[in-house]
């Protein structure tokens, strides 16, 4: 008799256990559901003439279209003021520090100069524009920082917003370039 009731608690330990990871995968599910229906709504979009042919802070051209011809470019829009940029900037930082085509657009972040020492007391290397007014922002259609866009031969392929972690960055910008 208590070798049935050993099985039975046995047994009932197993089905919580189940019912716990049925849980927490369902859970899982509508997570991913809602962030990816969230993220698609928030993104950016492609004007239908976009300004691709930007000057940045220092007065630099630089032309996104080009840039894209040669490779998948992935386009940041960020702020100074952006609390969660703080953390997604330096890995915008380190995927440039890898090679990788990173164009990066502050919006409405002060002055050039504003924008310089910001830049240089983070020690953050990649290219930016500086958006003073948000206009070139606007002109995406963008709801929320920070955003991203990954071009190709001047054309959007994915937008998306929110923390992204660099292996999904190194990700999306690798499929960009194979499909």
């Amino acid at each position: 008799m208590t070798t049935d009731i050993k099985q039975k608690e046995v047994k009932s330990k197993k089905q919580r256990i189940v019912s716990i990871l049925k849980t927490i995968m369902l859970y899982g599910l509508m997570f991913m559901v809602i962030y990816t229906a969230v993220n698609w709504w928030r993104q950016p979009v492609m004007p239908a003439s976009p300004q691709l042919q930007l000057t940045d802070y220092q007065g630099q051209a630089v032309d996104l279209a080009a840039l894209s011809h040669e490779q998948p470019t992935l386009v940041y829009f960020w702020g100074t003021w952006c609390s969660v940029c703080s953390f997604t900037s330096p890995t915008i930082n380190q995927l440039a520090a890898d090679g990788y085509p990173v164009i990066t657009i502050a919006i409405q972040s002060g002055s050039n100069q504003d924008l310089q020492n910001y830049l240089t007391k983070k020690n953050f290397g990649f290219t930016t524009i500086n958006d003073q007014e948000g206009e070139i922002f606007d002109d995406w259609q963008g709801q929320v920082t920070p955003s991203y866009v990954v071009l190709e031969n001047g054309e959007m392929t994915q937008g998306l917003t929110g923390i992204q972690p660099l292996w999904s960055l190194k990700l999306r910008l690798w499929l960009a370039s194979v499909f």
